[in-house]
């Protein structure tokens, strides 16, 4: 039987939150596993998903729950260390200086799901910089054993920028980041950050301390981490787990002025995302979704449906609704 503590969370009514703690010298570096409350005499174990979050951003979507539940699938999400739920007053928001220190949050929310609440399957759907975390993790001998599938949405694969500045961005970062990690490389509102919230006209409402529009400073020690990260998978991984990446259709700019601002990817250059996916290892499967934005989760009613519906017909393909 569990044992874990859960408590309400912000999310409201039917929502709880655990959290994991990572340091047995830092009481405050946490990561906070959600989930909807369990009804009394529901079955427990079977299938489960966990939501990895990208940088700027935590775990909100109660839309994407719901998706996933309609499925089959027991719904969690976590919030990473210094990320949301988990940031704690004097830590540096969503800083790490490698992204392998999130192994052992991931590792422990794997832990929980499967070892004390009885799930005995997983998978895992990450967004962002959190899909390029959950795919170096999926390849570590942890999440080898802990992932069943892997749902990638707009993964941070590679940086949107020409082949010459990526090549000297990454020379400079690795001299600079141990030096002065802490250095801010970029800070500056964002419009695809901007436009996705109610207040301005988007269709979603979350904290926005939590989720500015203006993101969090982007820090030498943070991108040195990343950019490592994505050159250990342009070396090329071998998860064993199935993997679907997903993308937008097609890149544009960043900018309100951008007309098509709620129907195209404006983060990241979705080409360079699919000539890394075919290097996650020897089940890979590719989709496209016209009218998607950054975070297909967060895109406009139709582009949004198709995405989950993808999600939903490749996991029945793989097997992995079904009991282990």
């Amino acid at each position: 039987m569990s044992t874990t503590r859960w408590e309400p969370d912000d999310l409201g009514d039917g929502w709880e939150r655990t959290t994991l703690a990572l340091s047995a010298t830092d009481p405050d570096l946490v990561a906070t596993v959600v989930r909807r409350t369990p009804r009394t005499g529901a079955p427990v174990g079977g299938p489960a998903v966990l939501h990895v979050h990208g940088f700027n951003d935590y775990f909100f979507q109660t839309h994407l729950a719901a998706a996933f539940e309609e499925i089959g699938l027991t719904f969690y999400a976590v919030d990473l260390r210094r990320c949301g739920r988990s940031w704690r007053d004097g830590q540096v928001p969503h800083y790490v200086d490698d992204l392998a220190e999130y192994r052992v949050d991931l590792g422990l929310a794997a832990r929980l799901l499967r070892d004390d609440l009885g799930h005995d399957r997983l998978v895992v759907h990450a967004h962002s910089t959190g899909g390029l975390t959950a795919a170096l993790w999926a390849d570590s001998p942890g999440g080898r054993t802990a992932v069943d599938a892997l749902v990638l949405n707009s993964p941070w694969f590679d940086l949107d920028a020409r082949w010459f500045h990526r090549v000297v961005s990454t020379w400079v970062l690795d001299n600079l980041g141990p030096v002065d990690p802490m250095r801010v490389l970029a800070d500056g509102p964002s419009a695809y950050s901007w436009h996705l919230h109610v207040a301005n006209g988007g269709r979603w409402d979350y904290d926005r301390r939590l989720k500015p529009a203006e993101g969090f400073p982007v820090r030498a020690g943070w991108m040195r981490a990343v950019r490592r990260g994505q050159a250990r998978l342009a070396r090329g991984l071998r998860i064993p787990a199935p993997v679907l990446v997903c993308t937008a259709a097609e890149s544009g700019p960043n900018s309100r002025e951008n007309p098509l601002l709620d129907a195209q990817d404006t983060v990241l250059d979705v080409g360079q995302i699919w000539a890394r996916a075919t290097g996650l290892g020897d089940d890979v499967t590719l989709v496209t979704v016209p009218g998607g934005i950054h975070d297909l989760t967060l895109s406009a009613d139709g582009p949004r449906a198709v995405y989950l519906r993808a999600v939903a017909s490749w996991l029945a393909q793989t097997g992995a609704l079904r009991a282990g």
